[in-house]
């Protein structure tokens, strides 16, 4: 394993951890997580797979930029681009969790000629719609009134939040180590403008690339959104893991692994 701080001018460091060889998988993280929430499916390809995963802009271990314009669509995908760049490969299966799910589509409607193919995991629904994209501006405003632990006991893990005590503990302590501006700019810039999938069923139509979207039958938000995605994208295929909420690749990770090695093994062969 190496783990590597990529830098390019005026961009901002970003935390990578590169393992290994063969074809190349990107894994980006939910919004308030870092690449540590893709530990299961890193160990599951260990020595088989390239796998790359970071910190997003403004989280964890990456820098954060100040200007709030900096957290843009263009910007996350830029940042995802450049991680492949710098690891010499042009072109990679995308794995994404909620917001890195929004990234990972983003990048292959903007940059197709870097994605392979698309692995979608409790894509968010989008304003109006309930999950995180459907509160990210009351979020932004609790965050700035009231701090991060009030904010996320109010939005993540607080009563209602369907967490148990030590799930509630595990997800308050990795919430706590982010820039508090760094996920503002993150919801106001990304999330809180991120459009529903049955808004771009055109842009979708044209994406030729393999997509597998997985949701979780608890998650409703996001597992409607996956519904829309794999109606409207061409090649998609649904899988939803029952009793799983949103973090689905760590509530049911023996599900998730063997669906995402199914997934990679078809393209592995074309990639060769």
């Amino acid at each position: 394993m190496s783990v590597a701080e990529t830098r390019r001018r005026d961009l901002p460091r970003l935390h990578v951890d590169a393992r290994g060889e063969g074809l190349a998988v990107l894994f980006l993280h939910g919004f308030a997580g870092s690449a540590r929430n893709w530990g299961p499916q890193l160990r599951a390809l260990r020595g088989r797979y390239r796998t790359l995963a970071y910190d997003a802009r403004g989280h964890a271990r990456s820098e954060t930029p100040d200007d709030p314009t900096a957290y843009d669509a263009a910007a996350l995908v830029r940042d995802g681009l450049r991680v492949l760049a710098d690891a010499g490969a042009p072109r990679a299966v995308w794995v994404g969790l909620s917001m890195g799910a929004a990234v990972a589509l983003e990048a292959a409607l903007r940059a197709p000629e870097a994605v392979r193919g698309l692995v979608l995991a409790s894509p968010p629904a989008g304003p109006g719609a309930g999950g995180i994209s459907g509160r990210a501006a009351d979020f932004a405003d609790a965050i700035e009134r009231e701090g991060l632990d009030a904010a996320g006991a109010r939005f993540v893990w607080g009563p209602g939040s369907g967490l148990s005590e030590a799930d509630a503990r595990l997800v308050r302590q990795g919430f706590l180590e982010h820039p508090p501006r760094g996920l503002v700019h993150t919801l106001r810039g990304f999330l809180a403008g991120w459009p529903p999938p049955r808004e771009r069923a055109a842009e979708l139509a044209r994406l030729r690339v393999p997509v597998l979207a997985i949701a979780g039958s608890l998650d409703a938000p996001s597992l409607a959104a996956a519904r829309e995605l794999a109606a409207a994208l061409p090649r998609a295929r649904l899988e939803i893991l029952e009793g799983a909420g949103h973090l689905v690749n760590l509530a049911r990770p023996a599900e998730f692994n063997a669906l995402l090695e199914g997934f990679l093994a078809a393209l592995a062969p074309a990639a060769g």
